[in-house]
């Protein structure tokens, strides 16, 4: 699978370090220039390009940028594509969004606003970088490590749940978009380390 990633931060290397490392194609993009990746590129054997080519590059695209710069991120190149939204929302970086602040959306909603002809997936929101790379199991080891999603396209969500499997964890369905609010920043999903069961009930208890 070609793997485009907006944003070469520390999640955005994580994933494509591991990817990369389980034979996947991918391209690292940030808002700078691609040669300042040159050396991390070089070091995993993936391609840079700027976050456009990214994002045409890949048959599925990580995003994986402060919430903050989401109205960057490119509209038509994504157009028809599955996006993995990674953002979480910390106010005294992104600034105070009042919709998110009233609690009237979520950021893979407000994403989705931002992109309305591509599809959305909450996905590596809950999951320190480093733990993406540490934590990995074959499928089928006992006590592997679950991560949440939520989207409103089942396909799309078989197809996220294919490569969390291939990047070495299981995936828990938390359901809708909306639903990514069980597992956002301050609850009892996020950032936890659990297995399958564990996560199920923590997400049961992740939202009012």
């Amino acid at each position: 699978m070609q793997v485009g990633i907006i944003g070469a931060g520390s999640v955005g290397s994580a994933v494509a370090t591991v990817a990369t490392r389980q034979g996947h194609d991918v391209m690292v993009s940030n808002a700078r220039s691609p040669d300042r990746l040159s050396s991390f590129v070089d070091s995993i054997g993936c391609k840079a390009g700027a976050p456009a080519e990214a994002a045409v590059f890949g048959d599925i695209v990580l995003l994986a940028i402060p919430l903050k710069a989401y109205h960057t991120v490119p509209v038509a190149q994504l157009e028809g594509k599955t996006v993995l939204d990674a953002t979480n929302y910390h106010p005294e970086r992104d600034g105070h969004i009042d919709e998110l602040d009233r609690d009237e959306i979520t950021t893979s909603e407000l994403l989705a606003r931002h992109l309305p002809k591509s599809t959305i997936v909450k996905a590596f929101n809950a999951i320190m970088a480093a733990d993406i790379e540490r934590d990995g199991r074959p499928t089928g080891s006992p006590g592997r490590r679950a991560l949440p999603i939520a989207g409103d396209d089942v396909a799309a969500k078989k197809v996220v749940a294919e490569l969390l499997d291939e990047l070495g964890f299981d995936t828990v369905d938390a359901g809708p978009l909306v639903e990514g609010r069980r597992f956002q920043k301050d609850t009892p999903a996020y950032c936890v380390r659990m297995d399958s069961e564990e996560l199920q009930r923590a997400l049961a208890n992740g939202a009012p």
